[in-house]
């Protein structure tokens, strides 16, 4: 039983620098610029949006709680807290990543090619969103970051990744993913 205890410490030990030093590395490829960044919209308690659901009101929509706008906060604290310059931010025109990106970010630009298209009512939207979203990337320069506040089956569609609420994924031009950081919500 010690032995176990032991080796749990030395897991424990070793496991947070390790932990900081994978921060470091991703906030030292956000300093390099020229990063494609994604971000899945803060919590927002549920599933999906109601049967009721309108783009054009929030109050129809599944939105942030307190603790996802204290992650949104606690995404925009980490890259001003860093330094990492942000060329431009683009939003989903849904709520919770309009929302996301005002309390991380405070300006941003809703496209339509990162809304969700979860439900059937805008599963037919998939195609033509990626379609669009390729093209806008194959237009940027790559010199500066750019970041996308959008939801988990777009991230999943682009880049085949499974995003946490909030979580960050990093990725090059040609959507390879090359680190990504969860924030707690």
């Amino acid at each position: 039983m010690k032995f176990i205890n032991f080796l749990l410490i030395i897991f424990i030990t070793i496991n947070s620098p390790v932990k900081a030093d994978l921060n470091q590395n991703s906030i030292n490829e956000l300093k390099e610029g020229g990063k494609l960044i994604f971000i899945r919209h803060a919590y927002a308690p549920g599933g999906g949006d109601p049967i009721n659901f309108d783009v054009s009101k929030c109050n129809t929509q599944r939105n942030l709680n307190d603790s996802g706008r204290k992650q949104a906060d606690k995404i925009g604290s980490l890259f001003r807290g860093n330094n990492i310059y942000i060329h431009k931010v683009f939003s989903s025109e849904w709520c919770r990543c309009k929302e996301t990106a005002l309390i991380a970010f405070n300006e941003f630009e809703t496209k339509k090619f990162l809304n969700s298209f979860f439900s059937l009512k805008f599963a037919q939207n998939k195609n033509s969103q990626i379609k669009s979203f390729k093209k806008f990337i194959k237009s940027w320069d790559g010199k500066k970051n750019l970041i996308f506040v959008t939801h988990y089956v777009f991230i999943s569609e682009i880049l085949d990744y499974a995003p946490s609420s909030g979580e960050i994924i990093i990725s090059d031009k040609d959507l390879k993913v090359i680190d990504t950081i969860e924030i707690e919500y």
